[in-house]
């Protein structure tokens, strides 16, 4: 399996599952409806788990723009291979979101509040800061970045560090940590992919009783993640291991 084809895979895998928990906590008629932040964070994390372990053999099991970026400047991947990567990830993650909303159609056209609509697909904040939220996703990001280079066992100067299989729980352990702790401000994308994919999607999708797309918010996902990826990188270098 090439790199392209498991992150395509792999992401789409997280954001079927990821963006499935959200839509069955939220949408009308949904036997999962209103069961609460544990089912949407502990759900996120199985998400992840199952990609990562899918894909990891393959790929690294990036999955995540940010762990991209991340692994390029600790020197984990070559430069040339962040299109590669990223390209697969963001059609993956708008395949994944695509399919969510072919699952749960009917459950859409019941959903009034466009507000729910597009929680589904992407993230909005809970007090709306820009520099706050933006804060929160570069924190959470490098958590989760900073956490992925000491779990795939990297070194400073080993250029073959990468996730496997096995790793997969103990990622799937961090966004759960994640989440918990540091979700509740702005919905912890701590992935571009994860966000933009999807609310694309959302915007072009013929969806039933949705809204806006939130654009003036959505830069905030994209960036803060790949600040939070950029500084995981360099502190990992700048302390070693």
């Amino acid at each position: 399996m090439s790199i392209f084809v498991a992150e395509f895979i792999g992401t789409a895998i997280l954001i079927l599952l990821g963006n499935g928990i959200v839509a069955n906590e939220l949408l009308a008629e949904s036997k999962g409806k209103d069961t609460g932040w544990m089912l949407i964070t502990i759900g996120w994390a199985v998400a992840v788990f199952v990609a990562v372990f899918i894909v990891a053999p393959y790929s690294g099991a990036h999955i995540n723009p940010a762990v991209t970026i991340g692994m390029a400047i600790a020197g984990k991947i070559e430069m040339g291979q962040i299109p590669v990567y990223m390209g697969a990830q963001f059609l993956g993650a708008a395949t994944g979101s695509f399919l969510v909303w072919v699952h749960y159609r009917p459950h859409f056209n019941l959903t009034k509040d466009a507000d729910l609509i597009l929680a589904v697909h992407s993230t909005s904040p809970a007090i709306r800061s820009t520099i706050d939220n933006l804060i929160s996703e570069v924190i959470g990001t490098f958590v989760l970045v900073f956490a992925v280079f000491y779990i795939s066992g990297a070194t400073v100067g080993d250029t073959a560090a990468s996730l496997g299989s096995l790793d997969a729980l103990p990622v799937a352990l961090v966004v759960l940590a994640i989440g918990m702790a540091l979700g509740g401000t702005t919905g912890y994308a701590i992935n571009p992919a994860r966000d933009l994919g999807p609310r694309i999607m959302h915007a072009i999708l013929p969806i039933k009783n949705k809204g806006t797309s939130d654009w003036s918010y959505a830069w905030i996902p994209v960036v803060g993640p790949l600040i939070g990826g950029v500084l995981a990188a360099v502190v990992f270098l700048a302390i070693g291991s």
